[in-house]
């Protein structure tokens, strides 16, 4: 069983030396996934971020998600790959990646949850739960209600994205949720770790699920 309880993904906009530093602080704070989000289309600079995340997580037991690019995550033999509606279809991800890859699909509205079901993936992540600066192409904003429906409509894992913060985390995983996606919250944090730590102890207070022990 993955945890998804504190996903972090990454800010593409910060330099490699940035990255590693955010990331190494975030999963000492307790992140317990990280996903890898380049955007700029070079994939060369993918694959070098990618590497440098891996061994960064070596021996964390924290998965290393690639976000859209199944070859980059075949390239580094990633954890798993976070697919889009805009991305390669699940069905051809899974047949590349293999049945023990983690497989995560964003769905952004009631017929893409719906159809999600019938695809080979491990979990969706909801998006977006609220407004957010760094995804302003969202379909729809779920809510908290719009979240809450999802839950109990589903049997798989769900992870919600967007707008997630410390104000409104606590009311996030009181829902039942298995994870919440952040990126501001943790990337622009001074203190990554302390931040992540907060987020994490907000989640296991407010979350009824049983708490998994600390990594």
């Amino acid at each position: 069983m993955s945890d998804y309880r504190l996903y972090l993904v990454t800010d593409d906009q910060q330099d490699l030396t940035n990255l590693c530093q955010v990331v190494k602080q975030a999963v000492r704070g307790g992140v317990t996934m990280v996903q890898i989000r380049e955007k700029h289309g070079d994939v060369r600079a993918f694959i070098q971020r990618a590497e440098a995340i891996k061994q960064l997580l070596s021996g964390t037991g924290v998965p290393l998600i690639i976000n859209d690019r199944v070859d980059v995550a075949l390239a580094v033999d990633a954890d798993g790959v976070h697919l889009g509606q805009s991305d390669m279809p699940a069905t051809i991800a899974r047949q590349l990646l293999g049945a023990d890859k983690l497989l995560g699909l964003s769905v952004e509205n009631e017929q893409q949850f719906q159809a999600a079901h019938q695809l080979p993936v491990d979990y969706l992540g909801l998006s977006a739960i609220f407004a957010t600066p760094t995804k302003t192409d969202t379909v729809k904003h779920w809510g908290l209600e719009g979240l809450t429906w999802a839950m109990q409509h589903t049997r798989l894992p769900l992870v919600a994205i967007g707008g997630l913060n410390q104000g409104n985390l606590a009311r996030v995983a009181a829902t039942g949720v298995d994870g919440v996606a952040l990126v501001s919250a943790i990337s622009h944090a001074s203190q990554p770790e302390q931040a992540a730590r907060a987020l994490r102890d907000l989640i296991d207070a407010h979350s009824p699920h049983k708490v998994i022990a600390n990594n």
